[in-house]
């Protein structure tokens, strides 16, 4: 893709996401979302291949819907109550369909459907762009309406947990893996919303952290699948040591990062006389652990058969910068001791 189109269109995702970060209007902030959606289609339809065209599509229509359900919700609330606020909302009926449109956008169950299937679609670098950046701009909204109707919100995260859990076991694809991971954590985040924001956001922060680190791993090895990721021991023998401990750190084991969320949600929820909703969680994390530890077992564990199709293939040195990579897995390894810090930070 020309560089300069390129520019363009991740400072259309950049403006998009900002848009709806500033705006106190729900038509600015549905404009924002809008923007966010079209300067992403082009990244995912680069490839002209016809998995990648099909998963736009699917992107496309669901984006669409969920934007004219928010758009709808927005004005009915308006006409209900005579404002344009988005902290102002009030009405039950559009804080619901609010809630469920901006569900159906970063795909928590039960309108998760979509994201599995775009995300096999696409490129390890946009399906990254997906998984991280374009759950921004709908997890501030959500944020800021605060939704009153706490069931909902608690139905929506328990189903997400067990779903992601659930969905994920059975895959071979890692870009399914990760996008039911995703689902999983979204369902982490969304529990603990409304009783406390700020382990919310450090939630999210963590999981793009780790999230990152998974995506890059993947890249570096040109793995799509289980079966190539048995070859990676050649190519990078000490990313292949550590990357167990990423996958590990998503799952949620102590003494990694992806320990502090899921400790501090399950603390909270217990605290709210949650104890049920808390238990479930934490079962459901079981779930994500195992496919997590199959990766972990089939990275590190095996060595890949030398037969005619799974010869490794030929390895050049990798062009690709690794600085990144290097940052944001000593962070998602490393961070545990920090908690009570930057818990004191997100404190308001």
């Amino acid at each position: 893709m020309n560089l300069y189109i390129l520019a363009i269109l991740l400072f259309g995702l950049g403006l998009g996401t900002t848009i709806t970060f500033a705006s106190s209007h729900w038509l600015l902030a549905w404009m924002g979302l809008e923007m966010n959606t079209l300067a992403i289609i082009p990244l995912m339809a680069q490839h002209h291949h016809p998995r990648a065209v099909e998963a736009t599509t699917k992107y496309f229509l669901t984006q669409a819907a969920a934007a004219a359900t928010l758009l709808f919700a927005s004005i009915t609330n308006a006409w209900l109550t005579g404002q344009w606020e988005i902290q102002q909302i009030t009405h039950p009926l559009p804080t619901t369909m609010i809630t469920l449109a901006l569900a159906l956008k970063i795909g928590l169950a039960p309108l998760h459907a979509w994201l599995p299937e775009v995300l096999q679609g696409l490129d390890l670098t946009t399906g990254l762009i997906l998984s991280t950046w374009q759950k921004l701009a709908p997890f501030a909204l959500i944020l800021q309406i605060q939704p009153s109707n706490s069931t909902t919100l608690i139905i929506l995260g328990l189903a997400s947990t067990l779903i992601g859990g659930w969905g994920g076991l059975n895959q071979t694809q890692l870009r399914k893996i990760l996008a039911y991971s995703s689902i999983a954590h979204l369902g982490w985040m969304i529990l603990v919303l409304q009783f406390s924001p700020s382990i919310t956001l450090l939630t999210l922060l963590t999981y793009f952290i780790m999230t990152f680190s998974t995506f890059l791993v993947f890249k570096l090895n040109k793995s799509t699948n289980i079966n190539t990721l048995a070859t990676s021991w050649a190519k990078a023998p000490a990313l292949t040591a550590l990357t167990p401990l990423i996958l590990l750190s998503l799952g949620g084991l102590p003494p990694l990062t992806g320990f502090m969320p899921k400790w501090l949600i399950l603390q909270e929820l217990t605290k709210q006389g949650l104890a049920p909703t808390a238990t479930l969680a934490a079962l459901s994390a079981l779930l994500s652990l195992y496919f997590y530890l199959r990766l972990s077992y089939a990275m590190a564990l095996t060595i890949s058969p030398n037969n005619l199709t799974g010869t490794t293939p030929w390895r050049l040195p990798s062009t690709q910068l690794t600085y990144p990579l290097a940052t944001s897995t000593a962070m998602t390894i490393c961070l545990l001791p920090l908690t009570p810090a930057i818990s004191a930070l997100l404190t308001p």
